[in-house]
Protein backbone atom coordinates (compact mmCIF):
# COMPACT_ATOMS: atom_id res chain seq x y z
CA UNK A 1 0.00 0.00 0.00
CA UNK A 2 1.25 3.47 -0.61
CA UNK A 3 2.27 5.77 1.80
CA UNK A 4 -0.89 8.34 0.95
CA UNK A 5 -3.37 5.34 1.16
CA UNK A 6 -1.80 4.78 4.88
CA UNK A 7 -1.48 8.35 5.41
CA UNK A 8 -5.43 8.93 4.29
CA UNK A 9 -6.49 5.67 6.22
CA UNK A 10 -4.47 6.75 9.49
CA UNK A 11 -6.49 10.24 9.15
CA UNK A 12 -10.09 8.61 8.45
CA UNK A 13 -9.46 6.32 11.71
CA UNK A 14 -8.54 9.59 13.92
CA UNK A 15 -11.30 11.46 12.38
CA UNK A 16 -14.18 8.88 13.39
CA UNK A 17 -12.60 8.92 17.09
CA UNK A 18 -12.65 12.25 17.26
CA UNK A 19 -16.41 12.39 15.99
CA UNK A 20 -17.51 8.86 17.80
CA UNK A 21 -16.10 9.87 21.14
CA UNK A 22 -18.82 12.08 22.52
CA UNK A 23 -21.46 9.32 21.08
CA UNK A 24 -19.93 6.76 22.41
CA UNK A 25 -19.77 8.27 26.16
CA UNK A 26 -23.17 9.43 25.90
CA UNK A 27 -23.90 5.87 24.64
CA UNK A 28 -22.26 4.33 27.60
CA UNK A 29 -23.48 6.97 29.94
CA UNK A 30 -27.15 6.01 29.05
CA UNK A 31 -26.24 2.51 29.65
CA UNK A 32 -24.80 3.12 33.15
CA UNK A 33 -27.17 5.17 34.35
CA UNK A 34 -29.79 2.58 33.42
CA UNK A 35 -28.04 -0.40 34.87
CA UNK A 36 -27.14 1.31 38.49
CA UNK A 37 -30.92 3.20 38.69
CA UNK A 38 -33.13 0.10 37.67
CA UNK A 39 -30.37 -2.79 37.79
CA UNK A 40 -33.07 -5.01 39.33
CA UNK A 41 -35.94 -4.74 36.73
CA UNK A 42 -33.50 -4.63 33.59
CA UNK A 43 -34.70 -7.13 31.07
CA UNK A 44 -32.22 -9.37 29.60
CA UNK A 45 -32.96 -7.63 25.89
CA UNK A 46 -31.36 -4.57 27.37
CA UNK A 47 -27.65 -5.88 26.88
CA UNK A 48 -28.52 -6.88 23.50
CA UNK A 49 -29.81 -3.65 22.50
CA UNK A 50 -26.97 -2.15 24.30
CA UNK A 51 -24.95 -4.20 22.38
CA UNK A 52 -26.45 -3.12 19.25
CA UNK A 53 -26.35 0.43 19.79
CA UNK A 54 -23.13 0.57 20.68
CA UNK A 55 -22.14 -1.64 17.09
CA UNK A 56 -24.66 0.58 14.82
CA UNK A 57 -23.11 3.72 16.46
CA UNK A 58 -19.48 2.72 15.19
CA UNK A 59 -20.73 1.61 12.10
CA UNK A 60 -22.92 4.39 11.17
CA UNK A 61 -19.73 7.33 12.02
CA UNK A 62 -17.46 4.96 10.24
CA UNK A 63 -19.78 4.80 6.99
CA UNK A 64 -20.06 8.52 7.37
CA UNK A 65 -16.74 9.08 7.38
CA UNK A 66 -15.78 6.81 4.65
CA UNK A 67 -18.61 7.61 2.39
CA UNK A 68 -17.73 11.66 2.63
CA UNK A 69 -14.54 10.92 1.70
CA UNK A 70 -15.34 8.60 -1.43
CA UNK A 71 -18.00 11.15 -3.01
CA UNK A 72 -15.90 14.75 -3.67
CA UNK A 73 -18.50 16.93 -5.40
CA UNK A 74 -16.24 20.20 -5.63
CA UNK A 75 -12.73 20.68 -6.67
CA UNK A 76 -10.58 22.60 -4.13
CA UNK A 77 -8.95 24.80 -6.07
CA UNK A 78 -11.47 26.11 -8.29
CA UNK A 79 -14.89 25.53 -6.38
CA UNK A 80 -16.39 23.85 -9.47
CA UNK A 81 -17.85 20.33 -10.00
CA UNK A 82 -15.02 17.79 -9.86
CA UNK A 83 -13.98 15.94 -12.54
CA UNK A 84 -15.94 12.46 -11.19
CA UNK A 85 -18.78 14.10 -9.89
CA UNK A 86 -19.54 16.83 -13.29
CA UNK A 87 -19.15 12.98 -15.44
CA UNK A 88 -21.66 10.93 -13.26
CA UNK A 89 -24.28 14.74 -13.35
CA UNK A 90 -23.99 15.09 -17.55
CA UNK A 91 -23.90 11.51 -18.34
CA UNK A 92 -27.61 11.42 -16.45
CA UNK A 93 -28.16 14.46 -17.62
CA UNK A 94 -27.36 13.46 -21.24
CA UNK A 95 -29.88 10.15 -20.75
CA UNK A 96 -32.32 12.63 -20.33
CA UNK A 97 -32.49 15.56 -22.10
CA UNK A 98 -31.09 14.02 -25.48
CA UNK A 99 -29.88 17.06 -26.58
CA UNK A 100 -26.82 18.38 -25.06
CA UNK A 101 -23.95 21.00 -25.87
CA UNK A 102 -20.59 21.03 -23.99
CA UNK A 103 -18.47 24.08 -24.19
CA UNK A 104 -14.39 23.98 -23.29
CA UNK A 105 -13.09 27.43 -21.89
CA UNK A 106 -9.06 27.34 -21.66
CA UNK A 107 -6.48 29.13 -20.03
CA UNK A 108 -3.87 28.84 -22.92
CA UNK A 109 -1.27 30.88 -21.05
CA UNK A 110 -1.98 29.12 -17.42
CA UNK A 111 1.85 27.86 -17.79
CA UNK A 112 3.60 30.79 -18.88
CA UNK A 113 1.45 32.57 -15.04
CA UNK A 114 2.66 29.52 -13.22
CA UNK A 115 6.25 30.06 -14.12
CA UNK A 116 5.89 34.12 -13.91
CA UNK A 117 3.58 34.50 -10.45
CA UNK A 118 4.05 31.14 -8.68
CA UNK A 119 1.40 28.10 -8.29
CA UNK A 120 -0.61 29.83 -5.32
CA UNK A 121 -0.98 32.82 -7.92
CA UNK A 122 -2.22 30.35 -10.45
CA UNK A 123 -4.49 28.50 -7.84
CA UNK A 124 -6.02 31.80 -7.31
CA UNK A 125 -6.52 32.81 -10.90
CA UNK A 126 -8.23 29.55 -11.39
CA UNK A 127 -10.64 30.27 -8.85
CA UNK A 128 -11.16 33.67 -9.94
CA UNK A 129 -11.42 32.74 -13.82
CA UNK A 130 -14.62 30.04 -13.06
CA UNK A 131 -16.69 33.18 -10.97
CA UNK A 132 -15.61 35.35 -14.06
CA UNK A 133 -17.06 32.00 -16.72
CA UNK A 134 -19.91 32.18 -13.94
CA UNK A 135 -20.67 35.50 -14.27
CA UNK A 136 -21.05 36.28 -17.65
CA UNK A 137 -23.37 33.18 -18.37
CA UNK A 138 -25.29 34.56 -15.71
CA UNK A 139 -25.39 37.83 -17.61
CA UNK A 140 -26.81 36.23 -20.61
CA UNK A 141 -29.45 34.35 -18.43
CA UNK A 142 -27.75 31.21 -18.35
CA UNK A 143 -28.36 29.66 -15.04
CA UNK A 144 -28.09 25.98 -13.01
CA UNK A 145 -25.30 24.78 -15.30
CA UNK A 146 -22.65 21.84 -14.08
CA UNK A 147 -18.93 23.37 -14.50
CA UNK A 148 -15.96 21.34 -13.84
CA UNK A 149 -12.07 22.27 -13.58
CA UNK A 150 -11.19 19.28 -16.01
CA UNK A 151 -7.45 19.60 -15.52
CA UNK A 152 -4.69 22.44 -15.75
CA UNK A 153 -6.01 25.74 -17.04
CA UNK A 154 -9.42 23.77 -18.95
CA UNK A 155 -12.70 24.11 -17.62
CA UNK A 156 -16.28 22.72 -19.42
CA UNK A 157 -19.62 23.90 -19.13
CA UNK A 158 -22.81 21.83 -19.47
CA UNK A 159 -25.73 23.06 -21.35
CA UNK A 160 -29.27 21.62 -22.26
CA UNK A 161 -29.96 22.01 -25.89
CA UNK A 162 -28.43 22.19 -29.50
CA UNK A 163 -24.59 23.99 -29.71
CA UNK A 164 -26.34 26.27 -32.48
CA UNK A 165 -28.23 28.22 -29.47
CA UNK A 166 -24.89 28.55 -27.93
CA UNK A 167 -22.22 28.85 -30.22
CA UNK A 168 -22.73 32.79 -30.31
CA UNK A 169 -22.27 32.84 -26.40
CA UNK A 170 -19.29 31.27 -26.85
CA UNK A 171 -18.07 33.48 -29.96
CA UNK A 172 -18.81 36.43 -27.18
CA UNK A 173 -16.76 35.07 -24.78
CA UNK A 174 -13.78 34.27 -26.35
CA UNK A 175 -13.88 37.93 -27.45
CA UNK A 176 -14.83 39.50 -24.20
CA UNK A 177 -11.95 37.43 -23.04
CA UNK A 178 -9.25 39.26 -25.07
CA UNK A 179 -8.45 41.75 -22.81
CA UNK A 180 -8.84 40.25 -19.42
CA UNK A 181 -6.88 41.00 -16.63
CA UNK A 182 -7.37 39.29 -13.11
CA UNK A 183 -5.04 40.79 -10.02
CA UNK A 184 -3.40 42.78 -13.13
CA UNK A 185 -2.58 39.19 -14.70
CA UNK A 186 -3.55 38.83 -18.31
CA UNK A 187 -5.00 35.85 -19.33
CA UNK A 188 -5.48 34.61 -22.73
CA UNK A 189 -8.78 32.58 -22.86
CA UNK A 190 -9.62 30.66 -26.12
CA UNK A 191 -12.75 27.74 -26.36
CA UNK A 192 -14.36 25.25 -28.68
CA UNK A 193 -18.24 23.36 -28.28
CA UNK A 194 -19.42 20.48 -29.18
CA UNK A 195 -23.12 18.68 -29.00
CA UNK A 196 -24.28 15.26 -28.67
CA UNK A 197 -25.40 15.24 -32.37
CA UNK A 198 -21.48 14.04 -32.23
CA UNK A 199 -21.65 11.52 -30.13
CA UNK A 200 -24.18 10.60 -27.09
CA UNK A 201 -20.55 9.15 -25.24
CA UNK A 202 -19.85 11.82 -22.35
CA UNK A 203 -16.01 10.68 -23.31
CA UNK A 204 -15.76 11.22 -26.64
CA UNK A 205 -17.71 14.42 -26.23
CA UNK A 206 -15.34 15.80 -24.00
CA UNK A 207 -12.27 14.28 -26.44
CA UNK A 208 -13.81 16.39 -29.36
CA UNK A 209 -13.26 19.38 -27.05
CA UNK A 210 -9.85 18.95 -26.62
CA UNK A 211 -8.88 18.23 -30.41
CA UNK A 212 -11.18 20.88 -31.73
CA UNK A 213 -9.38 23.57 -29.53
CA UNK A 214 -6.33 22.26 -31.01
CA UNK A 215 -7.38 22.59 -34.54
CA UNK A 216 -8.49 26.32 -33.88
CA UNK A 217 -5.08 27.26 -32.07
CA UNK A 218 -3.29 25.63 -34.91
CA UNK A 219 -5.71 27.20 -37.03
CA UNK A 220 -5.62 23.92 -38.91
CA UNK A 221 -7.51 23.62 -42.40
CA UNK A 222 -10.80 22.22 -42.21
CA UNK A 223 -11.39 20.55 -45.24
CA UNK A 224 -10.55 17.61 -45.27
CA UNK A 225 -12.50 16.62 -42.18
CA UNK A 226 -15.32 14.36 -41.38
CA UNK A 227 -18.19 14.03 -39.21
CA UNK A 228 -18.19 9.69 -38.06
CA UNK A 229 -19.58 9.01 -34.69
CA UNK A 230 -16.46 8.10 -32.89
CA UNK A 231 -17.99 4.71 -31.98
CA UNK A 232 -18.23 3.73 -35.80
CA UNK A 233 -15.24 5.02 -36.87
CA UNK A 234 -13.29 3.09 -34.59
CA UNK A 235 -14.60 -0.09 -35.87
CA UNK A 236 -13.73 1.00 -39.19
CA UNK A 237 -10.07 1.39 -37.87
CA UNK A 238 -9.90 -1.47 -36.56
CA UNK A 239 -12.02 -3.55 -39.21
CA UNK A 240 -9.77 -1.74 -41.82
CA UNK A 241 -6.20 -2.50 -40.15
CA UNK A 242 -7.33 -5.86 -39.87
CA UNK A 243 -8.16 -6.61 -43.03
CA UNK A 244 -5.55 -4.60 -45.00
CA UNK A 245 -8.46 -2.15 -46.61
CA UNK A 246 -6.80 1.20 -47.24
CA UNK A 247 -5.84 3.29 -50.48
CA UNK A 248 -2.45 4.70 -51.25
CA UNK A 249 -1.77 7.79 -53.02
CA UNK A 250 1.42 9.00 -54.04
CA UNK A 251 3.17 12.85 -54.73
CA UNK A 252 6.32 12.86 -57.00
CA UNK A 253 9.36 14.67 -55.54
CA UNK A 254 11.81 16.28 -57.38
CA UNK A 255 15.76 16.49 -57.71
CA UNK A 256 16.83 18.75 -60.08
CA UNK A 257 14.48 17.54 -63.06
CA UNK A 258 13.89 14.36 -61.84
CA UNK A 259 11.37 12.94 -59.90
CA UNK A 260 13.60 10.39 -57.19
CA UNK A 261 10.46 10.33 -54.41
CA UNK A 262 7.49 9.47 -54.27
CA UNK A 263 5.66 10.31 -50.67
CA UNK A 264 2.74 8.12 -49.90
CA UNK A 265 -0.26 9.44 -47.90
CA UNK A 266 -2.67 6.46 -46.45
CA UNK A 267 -6.49 6.69 -46.83
CA UNK A 268 -8.35 3.55 -45.03
CA UNK A 269 -11.68 2.56 -46.12
CA UNK A 270 -15.10 1.70 -44.90
CA UNK A 271 -16.81 -1.74 -45.19
CA UNK A 272 -18.36 -0.21 -48.11
CA UNK A 273 -16.11 1.38 -49.83
CA UNK A 274 -16.10 5.17 -48.19
CA UNK A 275 -13.08 6.91 -47.80
CA UNK A 276 -11.46 8.05 -44.42
CA UNK A 277 -8.94 10.65 -44.50
CA UNK A 278 -6.00 10.66 -42.01
CA UNK A 279 -6.90 13.68 -39.98
CA UNK A 280 -9.94 11.53 -38.99
CA UNK A 281 -8.94 8.05 -37.96
CA UNK A 282 -5.19 9.36 -36.69
CA UNK A 283 -7.35 9.88 -33.75
CA UNK A 284 -8.88 6.59 -33.23
CA UNK A 285 -5.46 4.96 -34.18
CA UNK A 286 -4.05 5.98 -30.95
CA UNK A 287 -6.90 5.82 -29.20
CA UNK A 288 -7.26 2.36 -29.99
CA UNK A 289 -2.91 2.05 -29.39
CA UNK A 290 -2.95 0.35 -32.77
CA UNK A 291 -0.13 3.12 -34.19
CA UNK A 292 2.22 0.15 -34.40
CA UNK A 293 0.43 -2.36 -36.28
CA UNK A 294 -0.95 0.60 -38.88
CA UNK A 295 3.04 1.68 -39.25
CA UNK A 296 3.92 -1.98 -40.20
CA UNK A 297 0.93 -2.64 -42.63
CA UNK A 298 2.14 0.70 -44.76
CA UNK A 299 5.75 -0.16 -44.29
CA UNK A 300 4.74 -3.87 -45.54
CA UNK A 301 2.56 -2.64 -48.33
CA UNK A 302 5.03 -0.62 -49.65
CA UNK A 303 7.67 -2.53 -49.47
CA UNK A 304 6.16 -4.87 -51.86
CA UNK A 305 5.38 -1.86 -54.11
CA UNK A 306 9.17 -0.98 -53.77
CA UNK A 307 9.80 -4.48 -54.86
CA UNK A 308 7.66 -4.12 -57.88
CA UNK A 309 8.86 -0.89 -58.97
CA UNK A 310 12.69 -0.87 -58.56
CA UNK A 311 13.40 2.44 -59.39
CA UNK A 312 11.48 4.34 -57.12
CA UNK A 313 12.45 5.36 -53.19
CA UNK A 314 8.68 5.46 -51.18
CA UNK A 315 8.56 7.89 -48.09
CA UNK A 316 6.08 7.35 -46.05
CA UNK A 317 5.31 9.08 -41.55
CA UNK A 318 5.73 6.98 -39.55
CA UNK A 319 5.40 7.52 -35.63
CA UNK A 320 8.45 7.66 -34.02
CA UNK A 321 7.02 5.38 -30.84
CA UNK A 322 7.15 2.66 -33.35
CA UNK A 323 10.60 3.82 -34.71
CA UNK A 324 11.56 2.83 -31.22
CA UNK A 325 9.78 -0.34 -30.85
CA UNK A 326 12.16 -3.29 -30.75
CA UNK A 327 8.66 -5.54 -32.72
CA UNK A 328 9.06 -3.01 -35.12
CA UNK A 329 12.91 -3.16 -35.84
CA UNK A 330 12.86 -6.73 -36.20
CA UNK A 331 10.11 -6.78 -38.39
CA UNK A 332 11.20 -4.27 -40.62
CA UNK A 333 14.94 -6.40 -40.64
CA UNK A 334 12.74 -9.50 -41.49
CA UNK A 335 11.09 -7.83 -44.25
CA UNK A 336 14.15 -6.17 -46.08
CA UNK A 337 16.10 -9.01 -46.07
CA UNK A 338 13.45 -11.38 -47.49
CA UNK A 339 13.48 -8.62 -50.36
CA UNK A 340 15.69 -6.24 -52.14
CA UNK A 341 14.43 -2.45 -51.39
CA UNK A 342 18.06 -1.36 -49.96
CA UNK A 343 18.14 2.41 -50.32
CA UNK A 344 14.26 2.54 -51.55
CA UNK A 345 12.38 3.03 -47.95
CA UNK A 346 12.39 6.75 -46.19
CA UNK A 347 10.76 6.39 -42.65
CA UNK A 348 9.68 10.62 -41.32
CA UNK A 349 9.26 11.41 -38.08
CA UNK A 350 8.42 13.79 -36.08
CA UNK A 351 7.40 14.20 -32.23
CA UNK A 352 6.79 17.53 -29.90
CA UNK A 353 8.67 15.75 -26.94
CA UNK A 354 12.21 15.10 -26.91
CA UNK A 355 13.08 12.05 -26.09
CA UNK A 356 15.49 12.13 -23.19
CA UNK A 357 17.37 8.78 -24.04
CA UNK A 358 19.14 9.36 -27.38
CA UNK A 359 21.95 7.44 -27.65
CA UNK A 360 19.01 4.37 -27.63
CA UNK A 361 17.54 6.16 -30.16
CA UNK A 362 20.91 7.00 -32.61
CA UNK A 363 21.89 3.01 -31.61
CA UNK A 364 18.36 2.17 -33.92
CA UNK A 365 17.92 4.09 -36.45
CA UNK A 366 21.87 3.19 -37.10
CA UNK A 367 20.32 -0.12 -37.57
CA UNK A 368 17.54 1.15 -39.83
CA UNK A 369 20.18 2.80 -41.97
CA UNK A 370 22.44 -0.38 -41.83
CA UNK A 371 19.48 -2.11 -43.53
CA UNK A 372 19.03 0.52 -46.26
CA UNK A 373 16.59 2.52 -44.88
CA UNK A 374 16.74 6.46 -45.49
CA UNK A 375 15.79 8.49 -42.16
CA UNK A 376 14.41 11.87 -42.47
CA UNK A 377 13.30 14.72 -40.20
CA UNK A 378 9.85 15.94 -40.63
CA UNK A 379 8.76 19.89 -40.32
CA UNK A 380 12.18 21.45 -39.50
CA UNK A 381 11.03 24.90 -38.06
CA UNK A 382 7.42 24.11 -36.61
CA UNK A 383 9.05 22.22 -33.61
CA UNK A 384 11.87 22.46 -30.58
CA UNK A 385 12.54 19.03 -31.23
CA UNK A 386 13.21 18.95 -34.75
CA UNK A 387 16.25 21.14 -34.05
CA UNK A 388 17.34 19.26 -31.33
CA UNK A 389 17.03 15.91 -33.71
CA UNK A 390 19.27 17.58 -36.25
CA UNK A 391 21.71 18.07 -34.08
CA UNK A 392 22.16 15.25 -32.04
CA UNK A 393 20.45 12.14 -34.22
CA UNK A 394 22.26 10.82 -37.35
CA UNK A 395 19.80 11.08 -40.23
CA UNK A 396 19.96 11.61 -43.85
CA UNK A 397 17.38 13.98 -44.71
CA UNK A 398 15.37 17.45 -43.30
CA UNK A 399 12.27 18.46 -44.79
CA UNK A 400 10.99 21.96 -43.64
CA UNK A 401 7.49 22.79 -41.93
CA UNK A 402 5.06 24.10 -44.74
CA UNK A 403 4.31 27.10 -41.85
CA UNK A 404 7.42 28.68 -43.97
CA UNK A 405 7.07 26.89 -47.55
CA UNK A 406 3.82 28.72 -47.76
CA UNK A 407 5.34 31.88 -48.00
CA UNK A 408 8.52 31.32 -49.23
CA UNK A 409 8.60 34.49 -51.68
CA UNK A 410 8.27 36.64 -48.87
CA UNK A 411 12.04 37.82 -47.92
CA UNK A 412 11.74 37.26 -43.71
CA UNK A 413 10.29 33.27 -44.75
CA UNK A 414 13.37 32.74 -48.00
CA UNK A 415 15.53 34.07 -45.21
CA UNK A 416 14.47 31.64 -42.76
CA UNK A 417 14.22 28.69 -44.95
CA UNK A 418 18.27 29.44 -46.55
CA UNK A 419 18.89 29.46 -43.03
CA UNK A 420 17.56 26.04 -42.09
CA UNK A 421 19.18 24.79 -45.52
CA UNK A 422 22.57 26.17 -44.36
CA UNK A 423 22.57 24.72 -41.31
CA UNK A 424 21.51 20.83 -42.43
CA UNK A 425 24.02 20.61 -45.27
CA UNK A 426 27.14 21.97 -42.64
CA UNK A 427 25.47 18.93 -40.85
CA UNK A 428 26.26 16.60 -44.55
CA UNK A 429 22.00 16.15 -44.58
CA UNK A 430 20.30 16.84 -46.66
CA UNK A 431 16.58 19.57 -47.40
CA UNK A 432 13.31 19.00 -48.29
CA UNK A 433 10.95 21.42 -49.23
CA UNK A 434 6.94 20.63 -49.72
CA UNK A 435 3.54 23.31 -50.71
CA UNK A 436 5.25 24.63 -53.57
CA UNK A 437 2.58 25.99 -55.56
CA UNK A 438 3.85 28.26 -57.99
CA UNK A 439 6.77 28.79 -60.49
CA UNK A 440 8.17 31.55 -58.41
CA UNK A 441 8.07 29.50 -55.82
CA UNK A 442 9.93 26.95 -57.48
CA UNK A 443 12.65 29.09 -58.89
CA UNK A 444 13.25 30.18 -55.83
CA UNK A 445 13.81 27.08 -54.13
CA UNK A 446 16.10 26.44 -56.60
CA UNK A 447 18.15 29.52 -56.21
CA UNK A 448 18.42 28.68 -52.64
CA UNK A 449 20.02 24.93 -53.46
CA UNK A 450 17.40 22.46 -51.65
CA UNK A 451 17.89 19.28 -52.68
CA UNK A 452 14.33 17.64 -52.72
CA UNK A 453 11.36 20.12 -54.28
CA UNK A 454 7.75 19.11 -53.93
CA UNK A 455 4.25 20.34 -54.30
CA UNK A 456 1.43 20.45 -57.03
CA UNK A 457 3.13 22.87 -59.31
CA UNK A 458 5.54 20.36 -60.14
CA UNK A 459 3.57 17.14 -60.20
CA UNK A 460 -0.18 15.97 -59.29
CA UNK A 461 -1.28 13.98 -56.63
CA UNK A 462 -2.32 10.53 -58.32
CA UNK A 463 -4.14 7.82 -56.96
CA UNK A 464 -0.94 4.80 -56.79
CA UNK A 465 -2.35 1.74 -55.50
CA UNK A 466 -5.16 0.01 -53.51
CA UNK A 467 -4.74 -2.80 -50.55
CA UNK A 468 -7.50 -5.07 -50.02
CA UNK A 469 -5.93 -7.60 -48.04
CA UNK A 470 -3.15 -8.73 -50.11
Amino acid sequence: MLLPQVKEREYRFRLALRIGLPIFALTLALISDTLITSYGSVSPTFYFEAVLLLTFSIYFILFLIYKGFDVKITDEVSKTFSKEYFYEYVKKRIKRDKEYTLILLSIDNLQDIERVYGIKNSDKLLYKVSKWITFYLEDKEIYNYPISHIKNGYFVVGLSGKKSQYKTVLDLICLRAMDLKIDDIEVKVSGAITDTSYSNELDYLVQNLFELQEENKNLKSKTESQDINPTELESFVVDAIKNRTFVVYSQDVFEKENSVIKECFVKLKTPDGKIIHQKTYMKAINKLGLILDFDLMVVERNIKSSKDKSQEIFAMSISPTSLRNPLFLEKIKELINSTNVKNKMIFLFSETEYYSNIDRFNSILKSLRELGVIIGIDRLGSIHTSFLYLRDLDIDIVRFDSYYTRDIGSIKSSTIIDGFNVMAHSRGVKTWIKMLEKESDMLKAKEMKIDYLQGKYLANVKNKYESNGE
